[in-house]
């Protein structure tokens, strides 16, 4: 690859007549080569920068004085989300513990109930003569089955069902919600065997820290690009009560939060504009930071309190442009990493130069005018800028 510094007159290449601060009324130079476009000289070493629009107020950040360095633009974060008003609860909801017995105490009443019936059987004559002989009971002929005895055969069968009918064993991390003719009877979060009543209905719900990961999520951000966002979401019931009675299903309500809320989150972010001031080229995958993470916890965690539900944390996992903007997207940060390498090249050889110019001046191995230092300066960068070219 060539580069070469030539000299072309306003009329023929149509660039605008030079001030005389450019190249003292002569032509405009520029550097050109095959590989680019061609670049004004004069434009490298202006003192002062070209004036900035006031309606986009930007903020000139690490730009070195005398270098000839562009000022680059800080792009400001995003304000923060307005806070919603949270989903209204009964007040009256709230877990609390209910009444359960050891489990001994239901294996006792099964266990009497159970020898009350055969001993009730053998005083009516009903019991077979091999369970006569099991038990060791004496030889009875009975007085039949009158009305004592099926009240007492029948005040032994149901001790015997409500003693082992009411018997259930809790697990560590499963509670059990209690509910009795529609009214919410309590919480049970006991652990081993235990009597409870057998006439209330039972639901199991999982207390364990759980985490849930999403499928892709269609979401659009401020530019209105679809993307698709995969999210790891850590939590787990504190509230049995309302997770089981304040809605219909606690898991869906919780995918349903985190739906509205990255939808909501993303809805302010442009996808291609990375956080905290950092370079578009350094990201590996849009919005992936940890500012959409909080602001995406903080918003599913506040919706999902209503429902019982303590959510630690709310993460992207992955976050990919929709199939029919992936190509474009690839495009165009392909083309903002070539432009930022062009950027690189350009500042380093500027510094090259500069250093180079300012060692043969202060060291007295050259005296040079205005002039010449001009042409020397603009021979040095020719010269740099093809060794970058070559690599």
């Amino acid at each position: 690859m060539t580069t070469t510094t030539t000299s072309h007159s306003p009329e023929s290449e149509g660039v605008p007549e030079p001030g005389p601060r450019d190249t003292g009324g002569r032509g405009a130079r520029v550097i050109h080569n095959e590989a680019t476009t061609e670049i004004p000289v004069h434009l490298l070493f202006r003192d002062e920068p070209g004036p900035v629009s006031v309606a986009l107020a930007p903020a000139v950040v690490n730009r070195r004085k005398g270098t000839g360095e562009q000022p680059r633009i800080a792009r400001r974060t995003p304000a923060p989300l307005a806070p919603r008003p949270a989903p209204e609860v009964d007040p009256g909801l709230v877990e609390r513990s209910a009444r359960v017995l050891p489990g001994a105490v239901g294996v006792l009443a099964g266990v009497a109930g159970a020898a009350g019936g055969v001993l009730a059987s053998w005083w009516a004559g009903v019991l077979p003569p091999l369970a006569v002989d099991a038990l060791g009971l004496p030889a009875h002929t009975g007085a039949g089955l009158g009305g004592p005895q099926w009240a007492a055969l029948a005040g032994c069968g149901a001790l015997a069902l409500f003693g082992f009918g009411g018997l259930a064993r809790g697990r560590t991390g499963r509670a059990w919600v209690l509910g009795l003719f529609g009214g919410y009877r309590g919480t049970v979060r006991r652990t081993g065997l235990m009597w409870v009543n057998p006439l209330v209905l039972r639901r199991r719900i999982d207390v364990r820290l759980r985490h849930w990961r999403s499928d892709p999520i269609p979401a659009v951000d401020a530019n209105g690009v679809a993307l698709r966002v995969t999210v790891l979401v850590v939590w787990r019931v504190r509230d049995t009560a309302r997770a089981a009675l304040g809605v219909e299903d606690h898991q869906q309500y919780l995918r349903e939060c985190v739906e509205a809320g990255l939808a909501r989150v993303l809805a302010q972010l442009p996808a291609d504009v990375p956080q905290h001031g950092a370079d578009a080229a350094d990201c590996a995958a849009p919005c992936t930071t940890e500012a959409v993470g909080d602001a995406l916890t903080r918003l599913v965690a506040a919706d999902a309190a209503a429902a019982g539900l303590q959510v630690y944390s709310a993460q992207p996992l992955g976050v990919e442009y929709a199939p029919e903007f992936a190509a474009v997207m690839q495009r165009r940060r392909i083309a903002a990493l070539d432009a930022r390498h062009r950027d690189r090249v350009l500042t380093s050889v500027v510094d090259s130069v500069e250093d180079t110019v300012t060692r043969l001046t202060v060291r007295g191995l050259v005296e040079l005018d205005d002039y010449e230092r001009k042409a020397l300066v603009k021979d040095l960068t020719v010269a740099f800028y093809t060794g970058h070219g070559d690599r």
